[in-house]
């Protein structure tokens, strides 16, 4: 892990900024979402990743680009994720208690 953090830090940080810029200016939507059934494939697919990561699955190359996509993408999540708080912080219309 430290090795991604210090050779891949420019990645991680464009990561991070594409995040938090895609949290910014998405719009939120009230809609239906995904299916549990699709839900549940994708939980079973990230884990399955997840998993094949930890124990080293993937030799090599790939095992060391699985590692980084893993890391990129949850670094991603949590950038879309404080790009939308801060949006709603600054933009959000609050009504006056009448």
């Amino acid at each position: 892990m430290v090795y991604l953090a210090t050779f891949n830090w420019g990645w991680l940080l464009a990561s991070a900024l594409v995040g938090l810029a895609m949290g910014w200016i998405a719009v939120v939507q009230r809609g239906h979402g995904l299916s549990v059934t699709t839900m549940r494939r994708v939980a079973i697919v990230l884990g399955a990743l997840i998993l094949a990561s930890v124990f080293h699955l993937a030799p090599g190359r790939a095992g060391y680009w699985l590692d980084l996509g893993l890391v990129m993408m949850a670094i991603y999540i949590v950038g879309c994720a404080i790009g939308s708080w801060l949006r709603n912080l600054v933009v959000s219309r609050h009504t006056p208690a009448v």
